[in-house]
């Protein structure tokens, strides 16, 4: 997926929604858990109803490690029945010395090795360019650089004053030099969004990978004014405020919903953001 292909199927769909597959086995409905693989059930019921709201999906790899080699089955079949029109997200947040996050690359990139081949991955930039350039060794393959997070805690580091400069712009400053927008997203909170016109001055081109939004009370319209750029630029995740939005026999109806909802109100701010 390139930049190029993203961005046409963000115009084609008037949506630049990513629909997080955070799926939690103990909350899926219960009617699902006679099912051979009810995660997986779960999930391609969620994408069959989204897909045509959404541009991306995000399965959250916590959600399928905690349950073994089961999960890793589930989480295969999953990235397998994503359409290939949509962009794939490993959000695994991993980051370790060189052989080891190659290692890591391998896993999510390298179908013959894992059987996942994602489009991109999420990335802890903490232990500097050695632990992130693995990632890039993998041809047309996206990092995606946590920068300012959604969480209360994102304070405790992020924010830090070095020399007049927070941490996380330093984050944004240094890793341009490792690859340009056409490989490199950042993680930027929702709940952050006073701080996207500032970002944009840093990073103007680059996708911006956005949780938050829904059930953490991130502002939609704020992200889309302060973050759009003429190529959008913006990808909005939403979890549970979609894929839990029922828990009935009629739970894929009620995803659906909120994800049209969603790309309605994306469709606005294309419109009036996106010049």
């Amino acid at each position: 997926m390139t930049y190029e292909a993203l961005f046409e199927q963000i115009s084609q769909k008037k949506s630049y929604l990513c629909v997080g597959l955070d799926t939690d086995i103990r909350k899926i409905p219960a009617h699902l858990l006679n099912n051979p693989d009810p995660v997986f059930e779960f999930n391609k019921q969620i994408i069959d109803a989204t897909a045509d709201f959404c541009v991306s999906y995000k399965p959250n790899t916590a959600f399928y490690e905690a349950s073994g080699s089961k999960g890793w089955e589930s989480l295969q079949k999953t990235l397998e029945y994503i359409p290939k029109t949509h962009f794939s997200i490993a959000d695994a947040k991993r980051g370790d010395i060189g052989n080891t996050s190659g290692l890591y690359a391998r896993t999510f990139f390298d179908p013959s090795a894992s059987g996942l081949d994602f489009d991109a991955v999420t990335v802890a930039p903490y232990m500097g360019s050695d632990s992130v350039i693995p990632f890039l060794e993998f041809e047309d393959k996206w990092v995606i650089l946590l920068a300012l997070t959604s969480n209360p805690g994102s304070t405790d580091f992020q924010r830090i004053d070095s020399l007049g400069t927070e941490l996380f712009e330093h984050v944004l400053h240094i890793s341009q030099s490792w690859a340009g927008a056409d490989r490199m997203m950042y993680v930027i909170g929702a709940t952050q969004a006073l701080e996207f016109e500032r970002i944009r001055t840093i990073v103007p081109d680059h996708f911006l990978l956005v949780p938050g939004v829904g059930a953490q009370g991130g502002n939609l319209e704020e992200v889309s004014r302060y973050g759009m750029n003429a190529h959008c630029g913006l990808l909005v995740n939403a979890s549970r405020s979609i894929i839990y939005a029922g828990n009935g026999a009629d739970f894929a109806q009620k995803a659906k919903k909120e994800a049209q909802l969603l790309q309605q109100e994306m469709e606005t701010y294309l419109d009036k953001y996106c010049k």
